[in-house]
Formats: C-alpha cells, structure tokens, sequence
C-alpha cells in the first residue's frame, strides 16, 4: 500500500461519499450499482483463486485494485441511499462486540487512538 511519505493524502468514509454521491447523482440505481459490486467480488475470487493456485494465474492479477472496486461500489451504494457509513460501521461494531464479547469495539479504540497521537 504504501506508507504516509509516498501518499500523504488520506481519506475519510465521508469524503469518499461525498464524492461517490456527487458522481452518482444522475443515472446509477442501487440495483445497478450492486450488480457491479456482484462482478467486482466475482473478479476478487478470481484473483485469490489465481493467487492460491487453484486456477491458472493469467499474470494481470491485482487484489488490490479488485478490493478498491469492491470497496468503490459499497460505499457508491451506501451514498445514494444516504447512509452514513462512519456512524452504521461504528454502531454495527458495537452491536458484534456485545454479541461476541469482544474488547475493545472500535469506537473505544479510535477513543485510545486519539489519546495516542
């Protein structure tokens, strides 16, 4: 991926889907656009077949960019939908680590991330 001096710009779920939202705004349904997230997961186990042997690597293989475009089509989704991913992804979390007594839940962990830097 990279470390913070070769791409200084970071990214927050909001800004991305502002921009999502804006470029979505016209012409792209849910159902549409989830038809594309069905591909671009299809194409990720493409790749991870590829890359764990179990098909023939064809040598244009890029987990990461089938990630993005996974990642890419969720939150477009999420955007026209007008959910707010930040607040779903930290209440989500919360609820999973009740349900799984898990510690810390990721809102007290950004809390302590916080205090750190």
């Amino acid at each position: 991926m990279g470390n913070d001096k070769e791409n200084p710009k970071q990214l927050t779920f909001r800004e991305l889907q502002s921009y999502l939202a804006l470029k979505y705004k016209e012409g792209r349904t849910s159902s549409a656009l989830f038809m594309k997230l069905v591909e671009e997961i299809g194409e990720v186990a493409e790749v991870l077949n590829q890359l764990e042997g179990r098909k023939a690597n064809t040598g244009n293989t890029s987990l990461e960019k089938e990630l993005v475009d996974v990642i890419h089509y969720a939150v477009a989704i999420a955007s026209i939908n007008h959910i707010d991913l930040t607040k779903a992804i930290i209440e989500k979390d919360k609820q999973a680590a009740i349900k799984y007594n898990q510690s810390p839940n990721l809102e007290d962990f950004l809390e302590e991330e916080i205090k750190v830097h």
